[in-house]
Formats: C-alpha cells, sequence, structure tokens
C-alpha cells in the first residue's frame, strides 16, 4: 500500500511516501525550487517522491494532508473575532491568503496530481496537526512504547500534546491550546532579538551561551505562568501574535526594550534574552516531560514539534528529565509532518503494523534524491568541470581525509540527500576541528553568516564518549555534549551588565578564548551539537572520518551542511559546484568525481538549474 503524505501552505513544505509502514521517499520543496523554507504546493518534491518509489499512475492508495484547514480556518476566524476592533483591521489580509489557498487543499492536490499524471485515489485524508507530529515521533522511533510530546507553535488549536505510543497505535491524553504556546514564546523572543520567526531560532540558542539569564524573573514573573501541574498559561497582554502583525505588543518592549534591527549589531542585551528565555524554555519542557511521565508510566518518550529542534533543550531532557531514553525526530518540524500524517494513516486509518521492531525508522534520514556516479560524471564533462574519478572508495576517503588534514575544506556529495533541517555527511562540508581559526573562516568565507554561529562535530560512534561528556548516540545532531578538556572563559562582568550595548558586540573575540582540543567545534560554553556516525547509518562518512582518525588520531570532523547563508542545502551537482566555486571550499567530491579548485577554469555562473520535471 503507497500512502502519499503532504505538508504546505505554511513553511517548509515537503512530501513522503510510505509504503506498508516504511519511508521510501521524503524531501521538502525548498531543496528543488531553492526558495528556503518555501511553503508552496510540494509539486517537486511529490514528483522525486513518486518517481523514487516507482508509484504507477493509478497507484496510490490514498493522499493524506498533515492537519486539517477546516479546524485552522475555524481558530483563526475565532481568534480575529475575540480581538476585535483590532482583529477586524487584519480580516481582509489573513481572509485573502485563507480564499486563495488553504480552504482549496484537495482542489490544489487533486490539480497537483493531475498534472504530474497520476490519478486522485478515493481516500484524501486529513490528519490533525499534533496527530501528524506525534505519529512522526512514535512509528520510527526504536521503541514499542513510550510517552509522545509533540511542542510547537501552534497546529489547528493544540500547541503542546501528551500521548502514548504503544506498538501500533498513538493516543492523545492531554493537550495545551492556542493561544499559550511554548514554541510561539520562543519565537516571540526571536524575533525581539532580530532573527526571523520560523527560521531563526536556532540562532537564538546558538547566542544563549553568550549570555546569563539576567531576565529569567521578568520572564516568570510577568510573561509566562508555570503551574505545579507541569502545566503552563502566558499572559496574552504581552502578544500580539493572536490577531496582529506583530509577535509581541507595546507592553513586552517596555520590559525588555524595542526588537533589535536585523542588521544591527548584536549586543549584550540580546545575549541576556537569549539565554534567559532557552532557560525557561529548558525548565517548561521538563515539567511537561514530568506530566508525561506521571500520566504514561512509560520509561522511554520520543518528541517532535519546531521545539523538538531545539537540542540543547532535548539534552537537558535527556540528562535531567525523568526518562531513561530520548529519541527526537530529525525532521521534527512541519516538513517532517508529511511523513507523520502518511504514518497516522497507515496505522490509525489502515490499522497496519509497525515494519520494525526496533532500530531507525528514519532510514539515518537519507531519504532524498541520489545520483549515480557515471550520471555525475556525464554531468562534469558537460559543464567542462576539471575532474578525475576515483572509484576504490577506500582510496577516495583516504585522499579526502589528507586534504583535510593539511588544513583544506571539502564539500562532499554522495548518496541519497538527507531530510530535514542537519547535514548529515551526504550533503556536507568537513573540515578540520582542531584548526583555531577554522570555525571564523567557514563562517566568513564559506557559509557567509554570522561570526558566532558555532559548527557540529561529526565523531566516529565507537570513539564518542573519548571526546565528549556524555558520549551517548546522537546520529541526527538532536543533542549536545560537552568537550571532554574544553575550558570556556569566565563571563566578564560587562557581560553581565544588559545596559553596556557594545558588551556583546565581538562574540567571535570570547569565541576564540575558549580552550578545547577542537575549537572549530566547540562552542562558547564548552558545549557541541554532536552527531555520532556508525559504518551502518552513514558507510561514506564513516569511511572518512576513519581515514582522518588513522591519519590524524582524531576521529572528530567538522560537519555543516552544502550551502550558504539563505540558501538550501544542495540538492543536484550543479548546485553543489556552484557553492564550491563561490566560496572558499578547496575540494568538490560528488560521488567518485575529485574536483580540485586549483584546476578548474573561471567560474561561469550560468549553470542551468535541475528541473526535476
Amino acid at each position: 500500500m503507497d500512502i502519499l503524505g503532504i505538508s504546505a501552505f505554511y513553511h517548509d513544505s515537503a512530501a513522503a511516501l510510505i509504503r506498508d509502514g516504511v519511508i521510501i521517499a521524503a524531501a521538502q520543496e525548498e531543496r528543488f525550487t531553492r526558495n528556503k523554507h518555501d511553503a508552496s504546493f510540494p509539486l517537486h518534491a511529490i514528483t522525486y517522491c513518486l518517481q523514487a518509489g516507482g508509484v504507477a499512475p493509478r497507484g496510490l492508495a490514498a493522499v493524506v494532508y498533515y492537519d486539517k484547514p477546516l479546524d485552522a480556518f475555524d481558530r483563526i476566524v475565532r481568534t480575529f473575532v475575540a480581538a476585535t476592533p483590532k482583529g477586524a483591521r487584519m480580516w481582509s489580509s489573513a481572509m485573502s491568503e485563507w480564499a486563495s489557498r488553504k480552504l482549496w487543499v484537495r482542489y490544489e492536490i487533486e490539480k497537483g496530481l493531475d498534472e504530474l499524471g497520476y490519478d486522485l485515489p478515493g481516500d484524501l485524508l486529513f490528519a490533525e496537526h499534533h496527530s501528524s507530529h506525534a505519529a512522526a515521533a512514535f512509528h520510527p522511533s526504536p521503541f514499542q512504547s513510550a510517552c509522545v510530546l509533540t511542542i510547537d507553535g501552534v497546529g489547528e488549536w493544540a500547541t503542546t500534546t501528551i500521548g502514548r505510543g504503544r506498538d501500533d497505535h498513538v493516543e492523545v491524553l492531554e493537550e495545551v491550546r492556542f493561544p499559550h504556546s511554548l514554541g510561539l514564546l520562543y519565537s516571540a523572543f526571536t524575533a525581539t532579538c532580530g532573527f526571523r520567526v520560523n527560521s531563526g531560532e536556532y540562532k537564538l540558542m546558538g547566542l544563549a551561551p553568550f549570555g546569563v539569564p539576567s531576565y529569567r524573573d521578568d520572564i516568570e514573573r510577568h510573561i509566562v505562568l508555570r503551574k505545579t501541574d507541569g502545566t503552563f498559561k502566558l499572559d496574552m497582554r504581552y502578544f500580539d501574535y493572536r490577531a496582529g502583525r506583530r509577535m509581541t505588543t507595546r507592553r513586552f518592549e517596555k520590559l525588555f526594550g524595542p526588537a533589535r534591527h536585523p542588521e544591527a549589531p548584536i549586543t549584550i542585551r540580546e545575549c541576556n534574552l537569549a539565554r534567559s528565555i532557552q532557560v525557561v524554555l529548558e525548565d517548561i519542557v521538563i515539567d511537561i516531560a514530568k506530566r508525561g511521565h506521571r500520566l504514561t508510566a512509560e520509561r522511554n518518550v520520543v518528541l517532535a514539534g519546531g521545539v523538538a529542534l531545539n537540542c540543547v533543550s532535548n539534552s537537558a531532557l535527556r540528562n535531567s528529565g525523568p526518562f531513561d531514553d530520548v529519541w527526537v525526530q530529525p525532521a521534527s518540524g512541519d516538513a517532517g509532518s508529511a511523513a507523520g500524517c502518511a504514518l497516522w494513516a497507515w496505522h490509525e486509518v489502515y490499522g497496519g503494523s509497525r515494519p520494525h521492531e526496533s532500530g531507525d525508522g528514519m532510514a539515518g534520514s537519507l531519504l532524498g534524491p541520489s545520483f549515480d556516479a557515471d550520471e555525475v560524471a556525464t554531468i562534469a564533462e558537460r559543464h567542462g568541470w576539471v575532474h578525475r574519478r576515483v572509484g576504490d572508495e577506500v582510496d577516495r576517503a583516504d585522499q579526502i581525509a589528507q586534504t583535510l588534514a593539511d588544513g583544506g575544506v571539502v564539500g562532499v556529495f554522495q548518496g541519497r540527500m538527507e531530510f530535514g533541517p542537519r547535514a548529515l555527511g551526504n550533503r556536507s562540508i568537513l573540515a578540520d576541528p582542531r584548526r583555531a581559526d577554522m570555525q571564523q573562516a567557514l563562517n566568513l568565507k564559506i557559509k557567509h553568516r554570522e561570526s558566532f554561529r558555532p559548527f557540529a562535530p561529526a565523531v566516529l560512534a565507537e570513539h564518542a564518549a573519548e571526546w565528549f561528556d556524555p558520549g551517548s548516540m546522537s546520529p541526527y545532531m538532536t543533542f549536545v555534549a560537552q568537550v571532554r578538556g574544553a575550558e570556556s572563559p569566565e563571563v566578564s562582568n560587562d557581560s553581565r551588565d544588559s545596559q553596556n550595548p557594545n558588551a556583546g558586540a565581538r562574540l567571535h573575540e570570547r569565541l576564540a578564548m575558549v580552550r578545547s582540543p577542537i575549537p572549530a567545534v566547540t562552542h562558547i560554553d564548552g558545549s557541541a551539537r554532536v552527531q555520532t556516525v556508525t559504518a551502518e547509518s552513514s558507510p561514506g562518512l564513516h569511511r572518512i572520518l576513519s581515514a582522518f582518525h588513522q591519519l590524524t588520531g582524531c576521529p572528530v570532523l567538522v560537519n555543516t551542511s552544502f550551502n550558504v547563508r539563505g540558501e538550501p542545502i544542495a540538492c543536484t551537482p550543479e548546485e553543489a559546484f556552484r557553492c564550491f566555486m563561490t566560496t572558499d571550499i578547496d575540494l568538490l567530491v560528488i560521488e567518485d568525481c575529485i574536483m580540485d579548485k586549483a584546476e578548474q577554469h573561471p567560474w561561469d555562473s550560468a549553470i542551468p538549474k535541475f528541473s526535476p520535471d
């Protein structure tokens, strides 16, 4: 039974194909359109999934959409009415978007499938938003039973749910409803610190270790009420997201100051705001987890929803929460719900069973398109890329490791593209983590992004405990750990002074004060967002790490996504080559084709974009 899952029209649209409960293919629309966080109908992603699965024009058993538009519309209408007269001023623009597409999901799906030459199956299903998240969290997890937590901005009405997953069924036990939302609370501070809502929350998380939680008491005294039973409520006098264009009100600005302009220097106020809301977030997540533990008596917990992408919070839960083990859906945001809603249909509608008793139902999250070696060589020859083919995988890994050990930066494009926000070794930029100047070089000369942003280490799983504490498995970069031997600088007095506008302006100088055996992947607090790599889950990256380890004695590499700021991860060889030629990447490896920057012809920007059609 082939089931197509779709998420669309909010952010990070995606499609996924499920066959008899197994995820066959999944991809975000942004990877094909090159429009980051693309919210449009995912026609290209659907095309890829159907082709990857070899689905016949009449082969789909069902199409599933990841939320219920009419229920979400009911929330929008009720919210605007409750916010009258202010809501009335926003009514026209909001209704225009709903009337043009969001209420016509069935038509959009039928039109899209018809354009691709596929029949709309008899079953067109709509899952609840948090049911999609919950299914994505539980069914691919290694647990036969678990507490299920989903935490995000908002679905139809729910913003947080607690459930129980057992065998082939997920039951929702409790929910927190809009407008009380942990995800929207965090996004409000994201906007105040000058980052974009729905895409800049990870920047806020990365900024937090530079500050102290000096605003924590203000947040808990005025903004959010943590109840003794593990639930929470927001004081809505401080928020404007119910029916306004802004996240916060003047009352919020009076308490915390006006929002930073996105291009203005980051000051210690933003650092302290980030740290304060991060601490509050972690405390509330643990409160929710404890309530879930009391309700379910389960030993393990699984997470999904946008808040589950906060790896620092995930680690706080794993290290101090009530559960023995934590599993986080690697595509926790709305993109992952494309797979989640299809899994929901397989289990809850059709009564299907889980295809695996234990292990990884996300296939290492390597669910996207790939290119075989001969195809890549043909593309390289057509475009005149100077390349050599190295078919032996061990020899190729040795050459990559030598370039890295010599201080070079390598772009690696191999196998299937990752599904979710993290590059896991198949669409990655790799570098030597031992070099103190590598973090700055990667940020400024290759990624073109803010200098304070940390990079993630990929480490051979068998050596993780020697380099990180705890050395627990983290195959999807969903947890952080402390780097063994790292020494962080103490927070200076001026860094504690939120009235000093210059204290946070040179964050990279403070980051350079960290002492670590692998400084390029060590954050200001000595932490790192770890990816543990096994030969089974990621054989290509494991070979490169093993070769680097043999050469240098270090089983760790910098692993960052193959893109620059503002662009999605490279999906095609052409996009990888463009990134290679317009940055300071030294070596590009696409399957068995190796390209040296020094040998290439002058860059011609007129390389055509790949069209999946």
